[in-house]
């Protein structure tokens, strides 16, 4: 393309017809009032008429649309202020009142083309093109070209174009966008495969069985359209105040003119009446909370999609990457009795870093996390979906699900009792096998997002009064997870149809609030009357069909985005009440002969600054008793959920040490439970000490609350007098070895202390993020 081509289209964006007109009515505006102050004043008379004339018969357009479709808003009463005008000659009246229209729409329209313009910085998934077999080589052909029977080259991270069967013996997909699971699925040769699925793991051949418009993602678009095209159009806040002011204006102008029998004190009235209040003030307001949203993450579609996020009554929540996080997250971890927990992770995170397949990437992350310095493998070979090999310093690892591992390694209790362990719903299982020899294994899930149940209760707290799971995903997992969470109910295992006929049923109670993040929730989305997407690491067609869209990975962030909402539009209706009050009483005014049409004109100016520095306040931070500058910066949120991650493998070792020490000879035993008592006092203790005596005192001085947090520091007393119990129980073990009673005491304060220290760390991170500043 070339630069001049570049520069025109950039020029066809900027350039709206609306801004046009502004500036029309402003070099008008301008051009009389030089030509006035020239002492010519029949040449600015002409300009001012002009300008009017233009806006005015541009404005009588757009009505007479709006009528056609039986809508009824603001525009009538500006355009009768500025026929008026014309009429009677009060030609610098008529232009006031057209820039101030103008200006009114140009802002609107500038707020909702940025949010399009900031949108399209999004990554699209919508596949276009896909790799088709023609003889013994693959050529790439647009996705409408493939027709049933076509043999499709499927690479490393591709989305898949159309549906079709699997040619392969076996591929690991991702169909989180689709279907709501989180963790990969596995198929097997000839299993049908969804278009709109990711191929994380090694390339692969499928069979197409539709095209591309009759696969699984164009019939999710097409319900994307429909719900579209039936979702009643957002109707601007200030058009439902517009009739009753007009019948006010119309029978004080007509009373005026009746009793003074003085066209002009009618004119005045229709001046002084012009709703600019309502035009600039009630999308200043609006526009300013768009603009407060976006810096924070939260990407609002205009200023009707912000208003409807305040009005909501009803939240519909998909699970998967919404409520919980979306990806695998290590959970557990089992390992043989003379092997160290990180010593078998950091093998099995080392061989997966050739791996691009996500459970592998999921490893990798846990054990960064745990500050575990990887090692460089050799010989990597790599089974598409099922596992990986390759050695460390010349032994042999093999890193992948059971079935991959199994048949490599001899039968043992210990890999009797993995099978049974790694038996669970909801998780996937990773097997680590030394030199034909099962070291261990790890269990990874899907987990709850550490903000969730904050979330929901300050969604209550601000309104909301229904909160539903609408998930994709099986019955027993959701019900789970909202037994925990206070959800009102659940619907489970829908469709993407589905969830938009929820949104209908759900729409009785009240304006409903869709929030999802996959493909399947796209529809629905378009469907409810305001639309959420999860954005950071969402679907393409969820980000475009959602009025809303987070584009940080929080969230807490909706939060944010329904209170910045509803304090918007709080001040928005102040400036309509504030501003048609002062109106009405200048039309009194008008109507007594008090004031002259362009006096009028001066005196609804002065009305609008002070409505449109009230619209103006929902740009700033609402007040309160400790500030912005009292609260946690990002870096020092950043920085405290880093010492968390960097405890996880002191967790890990707690839960190792309870799980072994039943096993262990004593001399093993005694040791071992040493190196943890060691390890707690080094590095646990050391990190409470310093949050109780550092960190909370400062977190006192910044929220004015000298009793803020105690709770916590009683967990923190609580963790130190268990470790010093442990030492206790540690210390009383005679030369004979620990008996089963002191095992049995022993485990159970393993047990607890694991459990406390990791619901610690949870509600502190909760109340980090909390006190984060905006």
């Amino acid at each position: 393309m070339s630069a001049q081509h570049t520069i025109a289209l950039r020029w066809q964006e900027e350039v709206t017809p609306k801004r046009a007109l502004l500036a029309v009515s402003a070099v008008s505006l301008a051009v009389g009032a030089l030509a006035w102050f020239a002492n010519r004043p029949d040449h600015s008379a002409w300009i001012w008429g002009v300008g009017t004339a233009i806006i005015l018969a541009s404005l009588v357009t757009e009505i007479a649309t709006g009528l056609a479709k039986a809508e009824f808003g603001l525009d009538l009463i500006a355009a009768l202020a500025m026929s008026g005008a014309l009429l009677l000659g009060e030609y610098f009246a008529g232009i006031i009142i057209a820039m101030m229209f103008a200006g009114g729409e140009a802002l609107e329209d500038f707020a909702q083309r940025r949010a399009r313009h900031e949108l399209t910085a999004l990554l699209d998934r919508v596949p276009r093109t896909a790799a088709r077999f023609t003889g013994k080589q693959f050529e790439e052909v647009a996705i409408d070209d493939i027709e049933p029977g076509d043999r499709i080259f499927v690479r490393s991270g591709e989305v898949l174009a159309v549906d079709g069967r699997l040619a392969d013996s076996s591929a690991m997909l991702d169909e989180a966008a689709l279907t709501g699971e989180a963790l990969p699925v596995l198929h097997r040769s000839g299993e049908y495969l969804m278009s709109g699925s990711i191929n994380p793991g090694d390339p692969f051949e499928m069979v197409a069985s539709r095209v591309a418009n009759e696969s699984t993602y164009a019939g999710i678009a097409r319900l994307v359209e429909a719900a579209k095209n039936a979702k009643a159009p957002m109707s601007r806040l200030a058009d439902r105040y517009a009739l009753g002011f007009l019948a006010v204006t119309l029978l004080l102008a007509a009373l005026a003119w009746a009793l003074s029998g003085e066209a002009t004190r009618a004119l005045a009235v229709l001046v002084v009446a012009t709703p600019c209040p309502l035009i600039l003030a009630v999308p200043v307001a609006l526009i300013s909370g768009v603009s407060r949203c976006a810096h924070k993450g939260i990407l609002v579609k205009g200023g009707g999609a912000l208003e409807m996020l305040a009005r909501a009554r009803t939240v519909l929540l998909d699970k998967t990457g919404t409520i919980t996080d979306g990806r695998a997250r290590l959970l557990e971890t089992k390992v043989r009795s003379d092997l160290a927990p990180q010593e078998v992770l950091r093998l099995a995170a080392s061989i997966d870093q050739a791996s691009r397949h996500v459970v592998a990437c999921a490893l990798v992350a846990a054990a960064h996390e745990r500050g575990l310095a990887l090692l460089s493998p050799s010989e990597v070979r790599e089974s598409s979906g099922s596992g990986v090999t390759g050695r460390i310093k010349g032994r042999q690892i093999a890193v992948g699900g059971w079935d991959f591992i199994r048949p490599i390694i001899d039968e043992t209790d210990f890999s009797r009792e993995i099978e049974i362990w790694i038996k669970r719903e909801g998780t996937v299982a990773v097997a680590v096998a030394e030199e034909g020899v099962l070291a261990g294994a790890f269990l990874l899930a899907d987990e709850v997002r550490p903000e969730s149940g904050t979330v929901l209760r300050q969604l209550r707290e601000a309104g909301i009064g229904r909160i539903v799971l609408a998930t994709g995903d099986r019955s027993d997992i959701a019900k789970s997870l909202a037994a925990f969470l206070g959800i009102d109910n659940i619907v489970a295992e829908m469709k993407p149809e589905d969830k938009t006929r929820l949104v209908e049923t759900e729409r009785i109670a009240g304006p409903v609030m869709m929030v999802g993040d996959g493909v399947n929730d796209a529809p629905a989305l378009a469907a409810a009357d305001v639309g959420v997407a999860m954005g950071a690491r969402g679907a393409a067609a969820s980000t475009e069909a959602a009025d809303v869209v987070i584009l940080v990975d929080r969230l807490d962030r909706l939060v944010s985005a329904v209170h910045i909402a509803k304090r918007s539009r709080r001040i928005a209706l102040q400036s309509v009440y504030v501003g048609m009050g002062l109106s009405t009483t200048g039309m009194i005014a008008a109507a007594l002969g008090y004031l002259a049409p362009v006096e009028g004109a001066l005196v609804q100016e002065a009305i609008d600054v002070v409505a449109i520095l009230n619209g103006l306040r929902a740009l700033t931070h609402p007040f309160r008793r400790w500030g912005r500058a009292n609260r946690l910066s990002q870096q020092e949120l950043l920085e405290l959920e880093a010492e968390h991650r960097n405890l996880m493998s002191v967790i890990d070792e707690i839960r190792h040490t309870t799980e072994r020490i039943q096993h262990l000879p004593e001399p093993e035993a005694r040791e071992r439970l040493a190196n943890l008592d060691a390890l707690l006092r080094d590095r646990l203790l050391p990190h409470e000490r310093q949050d109780d005596c550092v960190l909370y005192p400062l977190l006192r001085r910044r929220l004015g609350a000298s009793h803020a947090l105690a709770g916590m520091s009683r967990t923190h007393m609580e963790i130190q007098r268990q470790v010093h119990l442990l030492t206790s129980l540690r210390q009383a073990i005679d030369f004979a070895g620990p008996d089963p009673q002191q095992l049995y005491e022993i485990q159970r304060l393993l047990h607890g202390l694991e459990a406390v220290v990791r619901l610690h760390f949870a509600q502190e991170q909760e109340i980090y993020r909390a006190l984060e500043s905006d």
